[in-house]
């Protein structure tokens, strides 16, 4: 099947008992055995709920992956990926990485003794060069967020073969539907769910997906023992957002090439990222390793005066933390996204105090254009 029809009809969607054409959602925190010496499929919900288990199966077969897990939150998802490691090991991570995946590799998982060195992962020779002994994983972004920079996954996984170390990829800007890194020969994509896979802003989510079966298993260990998981209600809210993936992408990201276009033209506007224009520094290696260059993108303005202009008079982009969502979120990384990161540290990434991160929602351009003109042509 194509991606869109595997959307709507994979994994036999059709309750076998009722015909029900949307999946139960099973609210029980546990299940009745029948012997002693035989227990079901399921026991107590945090290790397996069917409506989880079905969520699951469906980001992994998008993913084409072994082994799918949901998870409360993305940055549950990347903190239980992470507990693979032990302390003493060392990670190699993409520099303007979330922030939110910056403070728990500083902060928790740096106490923990796991080490994290950031750098350039648009330079595959700082990757190289970054690796050590005790190195046991690359962790990376792309597009990056907020500067959306591109790594070349195929490059750094070849490299993390030579040294027999994993590869982690957050996928969450560009989801299966235009990017796979396990088809690439990564093994772990994570995602923060919350964003385009749920699409409707109603629910706080994440996934892990493993390319292989062990490592996924491995996977299904932590989460169990960890307990991080993600309720049957929101399982099923993700299920339905997951249905109009394909035909929310494509409206985002139509969008979002008009935007862009606008956003080059604008006085006010001094540089624009976004991995569709073709004088962005990793235009063809987005094209070679994505189908689409997504519906997120961040601009630079002239002026702090006209960036707090911007943000606080928009009418129809949310001012607000997030992505993904049918609605437009226009978003201030050094004070949400960022926020963990020190000023210091932001500042040498790029992440300015001029900087604005755009998720383009489901409007129509046009009016989304004429909002945000209001504050750029003053």
């Amino acid at each position: 099947m194509k991606f869109a029809t595997e959307l709507i009809h994979g994994l036999d969607p059709i309750d076998a008992q009722h015909g029900s054409v949307s999946h139960p959602i099973y609210l029980s925190s546990t299940f009745a055995q029948r012997s002693i010496d035989s227990f079901g499929r399921y026991d107590y919900a945090r290790s397996g709920n069917p409506t989880r288990e079905a969520l699951e199966e469906a980001v992994a077969g998008l993913e084409k992956g072994a082994v799918g897990l949901a998870f409360a939150s993305g940055i549950a998802a990347t903190a239980s990926t992470l507990l693979l490691f032990r302390p003493g090991d060392h990670l190699v991570v993409c520099e303007d990485v979330y922030g939110g995946t910056f403070r728990l590799l500083t902060t928790l998982f740096k106490g923990w003794g796991l080490e994290a060195t950031f750098v350039d992962a648009t330079d595959n020779d700082a990757i190289a060069a970054a690796i050590r002994p005790e190195t046991r994983a690359l962790y990376l972004e792309t597009p990056s967020n907020p500067l959306i920079k591109i790594t070349d996954l195929s490059a750094a996984v070849a490299l993390a073969k030579e040294h027999a170390i994993l590869t982690i990829v957050d996928n969450t800007f560009m989801t299966p539907y235009l990017q796979r890194p396990l088809e690439l020969g990564c093994d772990i994509v994570v995602h923060s769910g919350t964003k385009f896979l749920n699409g409707h802003s109603d629910v706080i989510c994440g996934f892990a997906v493993a390319k292989d079966a062990e490592l996924g298993q491995r996977l299904r260990f932590i989460q169990n023992a960890f307990g991080a998981v993600l309720g049957p209600q929101d399982c099923w809210l993700v299920l339905r957002g997951l249905k109009t993936l394909k035909v929310r992408m494509e409206e985002h990201q139509a969008s979002a090439r008009k935007i862009v276009a606008w956003l080059g033209e604008q006085k006010e506007v001094r540089q624009v990222y976004y991995p569709g224009l073709p004088d962005h520094p990793g235009y063809e290696i987005h094209n070679r390793q994505a189908s689409g260059p997504g519906g997120v993108l961040s601009f630079e303005l002239a002026s702090y005066d006209t960036t707090k202009r911007l943000l606080e008079g928009v009418k129809l982009a949310a001012f607000a933390v997030s992505l993904g969502g049918v609605e437009s979120i226009l978003s201030y990384p050094a004070k949400m996204s960022h926020a963990a990161m020190p000023p210091a540290e932001r500042e040498a990434r790029g992440i300015k105090d001029t900087l604005v991160r755009l998720s383009v929602g489901l409007e129509d351009p046009d009016d989304l254009i004429a909002d945000m003109a209001r504050f750029l042509n003053v």
